[in-house]
């Protein structure tokens, strides 16, 4: 049970942090270059001891590996940008809600017909997103910053679906966590080989508190994942049931972190929309469990 406490403070932990650069002027792309190498450093040395060297002959890991470094790094960026513009709240939604598009990519891969119940929490999901990241009416200087909410809301969904995808067919000599390693320490020499072509055209320049900044986001990056694989093994309940409770336990918590710690404004339209959210997950889990209500 506490690995999955500290699974979801962890998860919350990474909206407040992002919150924070705002505050303390940190830059955040480079916050997130050093926070990927961290969280990489982290990763091997957990499970650097699981290699297996004919992980390198069958080697399909490595495309997946290479587009998830991608993925990762160019959502990663947009979430800490939305996180400070559209807040903790709004964004922890969007990439939480982003399970739905997962949810569809896998029935259509799986040439699932979905249920009623999967199909009102999927739409129940839109709904939630769309009322949580539209601005109030006298907050019109954010309006423009919506469009990172539906970038994480469809890329994170992407994100899940490739990576399960990766885990049922590309996975049978290397560990997922390790590939997950692989895949965080990727994204930060991508990372890293774009900072410097911005520090060699004079657009950015390296700053201690920015270093710092990424290595405190690192720690919580890495194991709110990991902690969350502990999780299922340790609660003994369903995978399911950990993942959905995990979601809404996240969604609840940065949320209570923006409006209580952040003073971010609650609108009608946003607790409704947290509302809405909360029974979504609860609506897909049900529907996944095939329960009956």
């Amino acid at each position: 049970m506490i690995p999955f406490i500290l699974s979801i403070t962890a998860s919350s932990l990474i909206f407040v942090i992002f919150k924070l650069f705002k505050k303390f002027d940190i830059d955040t792309f480079q916050a997130i270059v050093v926070n990927y190498f961290t969280a990489a450093a982290i990763g091997f040395i957990f499970y650097g001891n699981t290699w297996n060297s004919e992980a390198m002959s069958q080697n399909g890991w490595m495309l997946y590996a290479t587009i998830a470094s991608f993925l990762f790094i160019f959502i990663f960026f947009i979430l800490g940008r939305s996180a400070q513009e559209n807040g903790v709240a709004s964004t922890s939604i969007a990439v939480k809600m982003s399970m739905a598009i997962s949810l569809v990519l896998l029935m259509i891969y799986h040439s699932e017909i979905p249920t009623m119940l999967k199909t009102v929490g999927i739409i129940l999901a839109f709904i939630g997103v769309i009322l949580v990241s539209t601005p109030a009416r006298n907050g019109n200087e954010k309006s423009k910053y919506v469009w990172m909410l539906l970038i994480l809301f469809f890329g994170c969904g992407g994100l899940d679906f490739l990576l399960n995808y990766v885990q049922d067919n590309e996975l049978d000599i290397l560990e997922p966590s390790l590939f997950s390693a692989i895949s965080l320490g990727l994204s930060g020499i991508l990372g890293s080989v774009i900072l410097i072509f911005n520090f060699i055209k004079g657009k950015t320049s390296i700053q201690l508190k920015n270093i710092i900044a990424g290595l405190i986001l690192g720690v919580p990056n890495f194991f709110s994942i990991y902690l969350l694989l502990l999780s299922y093994k340790s609660t003994g309940w369903e995978g399911s049931t950990v993942l959905a409770l995990t979601n809404v336990s996240v969604v609840l918590l940065s949320s209570f972190f923006g409006f209580l710690f952040f003073k971010e404004t609650t609108t009608a339209k946003k607790i409704i929309g947290l509302i809405t959210a909360v029974l979504a997950i609860a609506t897909l889990y049900i529907a996944e469990q095939n329960l009956s209500l």
